[in-house]
């Protein structure tokens, strides 16, 4: 089923303005409000709320939207044994509409807050324990872990979730999208690069789940889109520059890049060019409609839309009353 996202980013706005626009996108209809989880922005000139606290806040002030923070890292500024007790909280406010994204995390927030950085491997071994432990504490039952990394004695959960909570994993990458399927209730990735790469990351997380007793047709495949939809297409593109050029730098999703600064730094090499091959920034209808659809075509089931602005309200009520009637009678076909 189709399922249609708005990415909330912490690293831009304010909690309060962001929380408003949560409720905006709630009321325009969107099925999924997806929160980063960062201790440092992208750039020195934005944000950084605790998105545990946002998110319990927007719970009681929105009644359709699923929330999820997209993604955090339960492994090293946190431990998994606080993240299961916060997303359980939080399904109280939100029963039903509770998600959790996990993934092996930036050094922007992991070094940043911990002076930690471990390889690449550890960091995935580390969230394989992080899961088994999450959701052994959701049982509500005493759990006394004894894991390479991490240790309870006797932990439980007095106030276990309300409701069922899927475990949605990050993956950008085949190889990773093996390690969603496997231990994950669905996939998590991001958009702007080959059709090809997806064609990989799908194809490996459907294998993958289907070898762990899972039919992956059931399972929610997310993949956040930048967009713009306004007839300032300039002004878009330079919120995307100011607030979010980082996240176009691959270094920085493994590379030891841990201040806004230095993030900043390495999106100087990105331009307007790099943002409109990544996205789609158009005021045509039908523009979004062919880019959100080649991604449906390629077997994800959740696109996620990430306007940096300027307008962001504009953007939430406008897009959806004019491109979701389209995207979703391609639902029905």
């Amino acid at each position: 089923m189709l399922q249609l996202g708005w990415k909330a980013g912490p690293e831009q706005y304010p909690p309060v303005e962001l929380m408003d626009y949560a409720i905006s996108a709630d009321k325009a209809g969107f099925d999924l409000i997806d929160v980063s989880d960062h201790f440092h922005p992208w750039s020195p000139e934005g944000q950084a709320p605790f998105t545990w606290t946002w998110l319990g806040a927007v719970a009681t002030q929105t009644r359709r939207s699923i929330l999820s923070p997209g993604v955090t890292c339960p492994i090293l500024r946190y431990h998994p044994a606080i993240i299961a007790q916060a997303a359980a909280t939080v399904s109280h406010f939100a029963p039903n509409r509770t998600w959790l994204g996990l993934g092996t995390g930036e050094a922007l927030n992991e070094f940043a807050a911990t002076g930690q950085w471990p390889s690449y491997a550890e960091r995935r071994d580390r969230l394989i324990e992080a899961i088994e432990l999450i959701r052994a504490l959701w049982s509500g039952e005493e759990v006394t872990f004894e894991g390479k990394y991490y240790q309870t004695h006797k932990a439980k959960l007095y106030t276990p979730p309300a409701s069922p909570i899927p475990i949605i994993i990050s993956a950008t990458v085949p190889h990773s999208a093996e390690f969603a399927g496997k231990y994950g209730d669905g996939l998590w990735s991001v958009g702007g690069k080959k059709p090809d790469l997806y064609k990989g990351i799908i194809q490996n997380f459907e294998d993958s789940a289907r070898k762990a007793g899972k039919d992956p047709s059931r399972m929610p495949r997310l993949i956040e889109l930048n967009v713009g939809y306004t007839d300032n297409i300039d002004a878009a593109i330079q919120e995307q520059i100011k607030y979010w050029a980082g996240t176009y730098v691959p270094a920085l999703f493994d590379q030891n890049i841990y201040t806004p600064t230095m993030s900043a730094e390495n999106g100087e090499v990105v331009g307007p060019d790099t943002i409109k091959k990544t996205g789609c920034f158009s005021p045509n209808i039908d523009d979004h409609v062919n880019y959100v659809q080649q991604h449906l075509e390629l077997g994800f089931t959740c696109p996620i839309f990430h306007s940096a602005g300027p307008d962001q309200k504009g953007f939430i009520e406008n897009f959806a009353r004019d491109v979701f009637p389209r995207l979703r009678a391609l639902d029905k076909r």
